[in-house]
């Protein structure tokens, strides 16, 4: 342990961090040389080229939606801190936990939800309209379907979820339809083998 604090000494507030987003230690440290990898000109910040650096996000059709929720609205670039409090969203629920930790963490149900809920509700306004919706399932599903069969798609994703009928996904029918699936596998990544 004694190696680990000293070289937690150069990340800025890691003892906060750790605090907020339930990483350990090791998980920061090996996060902040990711971080540093990926600062490929050391400016102490990420842009959006940095990311698409990252292979698995230049695979996914939905990558640049995923950069695009490193970044705060109107901002350019990614700090340490705000990279270590996003990715916590990916951190698996450790469930024998007993040090007390707020049920609102970055890695809570509720949290991931809504982190997913923004990648499509671009606009931010609180609602996923039909137009949204399609373009994230035109970049999931490609030209492997007609655009009849994504106009289908959308429309009956749209009636299942839509429950006060204004056509379009607010977060809590997100959430409601969303109920029994574990959410928690599907968006956590083991950031420590």
């Amino acid at each position: 342990m004694g190696s680990s604090s000293s070289s937690m000494n150069h990340i800025p507030n890691a003892e906060e961090l750790m605090q907020d987003t339930g990483f350990s230690a090791a998980h920061l440290l090996r996060l902040h040389e990711r971080f540093e990898f990926l600062d490929r000109e050391q400016r102490g910040e990420l842009r959006f080229d940095d990311f698409e650096a990252v292979r698995e996000l230049a695979l996914n059709p939905i990558g640049d939606r995923i950069i695009g929720a490193f970044f705060s609205q109107g901002q350019d670039t990614v700090d340490f801190p705000s990279f270590v409090r996003i990715l916590a969203h990916f951190r698996p629920t450790d469930l024998n936990r007993r040090d007390g930790l707020p049920q609102d963490q970055a890695n809570s149900r509720t949290r991931k939800l809504k982190f997913a809920f923004q990648l499509y509700d671009q606009d931010r306004d609180g609602k996923i309209s039909r137009a949204e919706l399609l373009q994230v399932l035109r970049a999931m599903l490609g030209i492997s379907v007609t655009d009849e069969q994504l106009q289908s798609i959308a429309e009956r994703a749209i009636q299942e979820a839509d429950l006060d009928g204004d056509d379009a996904i607010s977060f809590e029918e997100f959430r409601k339809s969303l109920e029994k699936v574990n959410i928690d596998h599907k968006m956590s990544i083991r950031f420590l083998k």
